[in-house]
């Protein structure tokens, strides 16, 4: 669906929802969202979140950590209940905000511990999921890149079936999801996933969250002008082994991740470590993790964080021929194969200066390995360099 047309959509279905309060139906309407500008140290290559297709050099700009959101549930019965999240941010698309319906689901009681969900769901990848885009809920100003770069889908549709219990003390909670969705990436190509399965594991135990995740899809990457040209190309060249480690299409994936948070006597910790495989090296298998800590104090929370990614899979083909005539193709593949390597160590402060509102200043070192890591449109010379990425903003809740 064009983002205009979605955007209007999702305002006329709100709106409709503010119809049907008047009339008596329990609605709750929310929003949240976050106001930030971001810079770098250099204009070799540009900083980005995921799925966004332009980022930021030298120049301050607002586009990479800004978004605004809006929710909606309306409360059909004591067991069901229907919501909308409305979503304006920077895509894969252009350089320009756009709008998407991030969650559009009815959710179904069926007793006191299992729930149902039906539509488009947030998919329970990363321990934030749910709340990776709602800057409010989290200390640091943006999640790590060397993790949340990892799986590029935040929603899909088709449904979901949520168990939760407390024992004691404990609250446990168990998620598995099953759907299917397209992510538009940088470069006007789109990812299919069809389907995806999500299934994850939290213990809530006092001021400690454990967490345990799996995800597993057949996904294809789509539209990719580059990509086809160079597998028909090592086609064409009769390198047919090498193209059998290259397919765009119905390839296997999974990613399992484990993640842990504290608050504790005004210590606070969260940690996530992932991996992920596929049988693609044009999707390359990667180990990644991240360590974040922070100290309260009333209304200010300094922190400091380390991120880092290494890739499992092979980053070339040691059998191409490396001079003659195949030397160039070999260096294109070998190209293609090779993942973002870096690393960030980052400090920053919250300050909840407003009841439902905080201002946050974060600055990152990012250190690159054997390429460019994950900036973009990155100028010969950049790989390797290591650039400082400073960002200031507000977060707030309605």
């Amino acid at each position: 669906m064009k983002q205009p047309t979605l955007a209007i959509t999702t305002l006329a279905i709100l709106s409709s929802f503010n119809a049907y309060a008047q009339d008596g139906m329990p609605i709750t309407v929310s929003g949240f969202g976050t106001g930030a500008l971001t810079m770098t140290n250099t204009d070799q290559a540009e900083f980005n979140r995921v799925n966004q297709a332009a980022g930021v050099g030298k120049d301050a700009r607002p586009g990479v950590d800004s978004n605004l959101g809006l929710q909606a549930t309306a409360k059909y019965s004591d067991s069901v209940s229907f919501t909308l999240q409305g979503l304006v941010r920077k895509n894969g698309n252009n350089d320009q905000f756009g709008a998407e319906l991030a969650w559009a689901f009815a959710k179904i009681r069926l007793n006191d511990d299992f729930s149902l969900r039906l539509g488009r769901i947030g998919l329970p990848v990363y321990m934030i999921s749910d709340v990776r885009n709602v800057g409010y809920a989290n200390i640091m100003l943006r999640p790590p890149n060397e993790v949340y770069r990892q799986v590029t889908a935040d929603n899909a549709d088709g449904g979901d079936i949520i168990y939760q219990h407390s024992f004691g003390d404990s609250t446990i909670t168990a998620q598995a999801a099953v759907g299917r969705t397209k992510v538009r990436a940088p470069g006007n190509y789109y990812l299919e996933f069809k389907p995806v399965i999500s299934t994850q594991v939290v213990l809530e135990n006092g001021p400690f969250t454990y967490r345990l995740g799996h995800s597993r899809a057949t996904f294809g990457l789509f539209e990719n002008a580059s990509l086809n040209t160079l597998v028909a190309t090592v086609k064409g060249a009769g390198l047919s082994a090498v193209a059998a480690e290259l397919p765009l299409t119905d390839v296997k994936g999974t990613f399992n991740s484990a993640g842990i948070s504290m608050d504790y006597n005004n210590v606070i910790g969260q940690a996530e470590y992932a991996k992920r495989k596929t049988d693609t090296r044009l999707v390359q298998d990667t180990s990644s993790w991240y360590v974040m800590f922070g100290y309260r104090y009333g209304k200010f929370v300094p922190y400091v964080s380390h991120g880092d990614v290494k890739q499992d899979s092979r980053r070339s083909f040691e059998t191409l021929p490396t001079t003659g005539p195949l030397a160039p193709l070999s260096a294109v593949i070998n190209g293609a194969v090779k993942g973002g390597l870096q690393s960030t160590t980052a400090i920053g402060l919250r300050w909840d200066f407003y009841k439902s509102a905080a201002f946050k200043i974060q600055m990152d070192r990012i250190k690159t390995r054997d390429g460019s890591g994950y900036f973009i449109n990155a100028k010969p010379g950049f790989a390797g360099s290591s650039v400082n990425v400073y960002a200031a903003g507000i977060d707030f809740v309605f």
